[in-house]
C-alpha cells in the first residue's frame, strides 16, 4: 500500500482504527523521498532516524489505547526557517549553513506535542526572499509536474514535498504570497493565516509585519487540521492575538448558499494569463451554481500594491538582518582586515544576490531624505489598501481571484529580470498588507498539465469562512492529484 499518497486525515483514521502503524507510514514516506527526492530537491536536512523512534514512540501510545491528536504519527516537513531544537535550521543561506537552534519555534512546539514525525526541513528561498525557490544558498527545488520548472516560492520545498508525497503535511511560511504561489504551482492546498493568528516566535525575521506561518496539505481537511493545532495567542509574540480559535476540521461544511463572492476586477487585468483568468472564473461559475452569489467589486490601490510591499519589506528585512554580522552567531568571514571589513566581508561572502538586493533597497528608503518620499508613502498606501479591504467586506463574505498571473515557468527563465520575478507576485501581496488570511486551491490544469489555483481571501480571522468556501469547492471538483514522477 502506496500510503504516501493518502491524506493526512485518512491516515488518522487508519492509525487511530489499527489499520496502519506510524513506522509503516513513516517508512513509506521515508522510501518515497529516496525514490524520488532526486528529482526534486525539496529538502536540505533530512530527519530519518529521529523520525522513525518518534514514529515507533506513537505506537506505543497506540497500543496503550492512549487519546491522541488527529496529527499523532502523521509524517511532517517543516520550512527551514522554522526554527527546531537540535535540527538544523540555515534558512537556505550560506549565513546560517551550520545553525543549530537551541530552542524551537512556537508552531513547531505545538506539532511536536500533537506526535507529528518530523521527516526533516525543507528548501526555500534564501530568508524566505524570493518567489521561485531559486535564490536557495544550495539548491533549486523542482516542481514535481515538470521538474524543468519551479515549484515557487519562497515555500518551494514545502509545497513540492507535499505534491511529490515526500511529506504527508507540511509547515511554510507567507510573508508577500510565499505559501499560496507554490500551492498553486504545485497543485496543493496551502493557507495564509490573519496575521497574528499563528505565532512568528522562532520563525526567522524577514518582514515583521507580514511574515505569517501556515499550512499545507493535499487537501482542505488536512490544512484545517493542522491550522487548528497551531493557532493562538503566545506571550513570546507581542504581535500574536487574544481571541478563542475554533476547530476548523470539525467545523467544515460544504454548503455554499448565499455566500457572497467578490470578483475584484483588478485581479483579472493586464498580465494575467488567459487560460489562468478563465479557470478562476469557470471554478467561480461552479460555485455560483451551488447557490453562491457573486458580484463585481473594486479594489483600486491594488495597482501599487506591488510597489508598497518591496518597499516594506525590503526596509524590515533591511533592519531585521543586521544581526548577521560575523560576530554574534552564523557565517564569519576567513580573511578581514579589522572589524569593519570583517562586516562588510561576511555580508558580502555570507549572503546570495537576491538577499543584499533587498537589504539595499531597504536601506535607502529609511535613509534620510527618503524615508518620506518612499517608506511613509508605502506605510500610508498601506493602510489604504486595508481600509479598501474593510470596505468591500461589509458586503461580501470571500473574495475570489488568481492566486498567481500564471502558471509555472522554467527553472532560470526570470533569474536575469528581478523585476519580472516580482511581478509574479502582484496577486498575493495585498493579503500581507492587509493582514487578511488567505487560501489557495487547485481549480485547472492546463495544456502541459501544470496547475492553476484559485485564491480565496477573507476578512479578519474568517478562517472557517474560507476553509469551508474551498472544501465546498473541492467536493465539486474532486481532490489532489499526484504528478507522475
Amino acid at each position: 500500500m502506496e500510503l504516501f499518497k493518502k491524506n493526512a486525515c485518512e491516515l488518522s483514521e487508519m492509525l487511530k482504527n489499527k489499520e496502519i502503524s506510524s513506522t509503516e507510514l513513516t517508512k513509506s514516506v521515508f522510501d518515497r523521498i529516496k525514490a524520488v527526492e532526486g528529482k526534486v530537491d525539496a529538502y536540505l536536512t533530512l530527519n530519518e532516524e529521529n523520525a522513525m523512534a518518534q514514529a515507533a514512540d506513537i505506537d506505543s501510545k497506540l497500543a496503550a489505547g492512549e487519546e491522541l491528536s488527529p496529527l499523532a504519527g502523521i509524517p511532517v516537513g517543516i520550512k527551514d526557517n522554522i526554527t527546531t531544537k537540535g535540527l538544523r535550521t540555515t534558512c537556505a543561506s550560506r549565513m546560517l549553513e551550520n545553525y543549530v537552534p537551541p530552542f524551537n519555534a512556537t508552531a513547531m512546539e505545538k506539532v511536536l506535542d500533537s506526535g507529528a514525525v518530523i521527516t526533516g526541513k525543507l528548501n526555500m528561498d534564501e530568508f524566505a526572499m524570493g518567489s521561485s525557490t531559486e535564490n536557495s544558498y544550495y539548491k533549486p527545488t523542482k516542481n514535481p509536474f515538470d521538474t524543468d520548472r519551479i515549484p515557487g516560492g519562497s515555500s518551494g520545498g514545502s509545497a513540492a514535498a507535499v505534491a511529490a508525497g515526500e511529506a504527508v503535511v507540511t509547515l511554510g511560511s507567507d510573508t508577500g504570497g510565499s505559501i499560496r504561489q507554490p500551492a498553486s504551482y504545485c497543485g496543493v492546498v496551502g493557507l495564509k493565516p490573519t496575521y497574528g493568528a499563528v505565532s512568528r516566535y522562532g520563525l526567522v525575521a524577514f518582514a515583521s509585519s507580514l511574515d505569517q506561518i501556515g499550512p499545507l496539505g493535499k487537501c482542505v481537511k488536512d490544512v484545517a487540521m493542522v491550522q487548528s493545532l497551531i493557532v493562538g495567542h503566545d506571550k513570546l509574540d507581542a504581535t500574536s492575538a487574544y481571541r478563542e480559535y475554533p476547530n476548523y476540521e470539525s467545523q467544515l461544511k460544504a454548503d455554499l448558499k448565499g455566500l457572497k463572492i467578490g470578483l475584484p476586477k483588478e485581479y483579472f487585468g493586464e498580465g494575467i494569463d488567459p487560460f489562468v483568468k478563465q479557470s478562476v472564473l469557470n471554478a467561480v461559475k461552479e460555485m455560483e451554481k451551488q447557490g453562491a452569489v457573486v458580484k463585481e467589486i473594486s479594489l483600486p490601490s491594488t495597482d501599487y500594491a506591488l510597489s508598497s510591499y518591496y518597499i516594506i519589506s525590503s526596509a524590515e528585512a533591511s533592519s531585521n538582518l543586521a544581526r548577521y554580522d560575523g560576530v554574534r552567531y552564523g557565517f564569519r568571514a576567513e580573511q578581514f582586515d579589522g572589524l569593519t571589513d570583517m562586516y562588510e566581508r561576511t555580508r558580502s561572502e555570507g549572503f546570495g544576490d537576491e538577499v543584499k538586493r533587498r537589504i539595499m533597497l531597504g536601506t535607502f528608503v529609511l535613509s534620510s531624505g527618503f524615508y518620506d518620499a518612499y517608506y511613509k508613502k508605502a506605510k500610508l498606501l498601506q493602510r489604504r489598501i486595508q481600509s479598501e479591504f474593510a470596505q468591500q467586506f461589509e458586503d461580501i463574505d470571500v473574495i475570489a481571484a488568481p492566486t498567481t498571473p500564471s502558471t509555472a515557468f522554467k527553472i532560470g527563465e526570470n533569474t536575469g529580470d528581478p523585476l519580472k520575478m516580482y511581478a509574479t507576485d502582484i496577486c498575493t501581496v495585498t493579503v500581507n498588507i492587509a493582514g487578511l488570511p488567505a487560501m489557495s486551491i487547485p481549480c485547472a490544469y492546463d495544456n502541459n498539465g501544470l496547475p492553476v489555483g484559485l485564491q480565496l481571501i477573507g476578512n479578519r480571522f474568517t478562517e472557517q469562512t474560507l476553509l469551508n468556501t474551498a472544501y465546498a469547492y473541492e467536493n465539486i471538483v474532486g481532490g489532489f492529484k499526484m504528478p507522475e514522477l
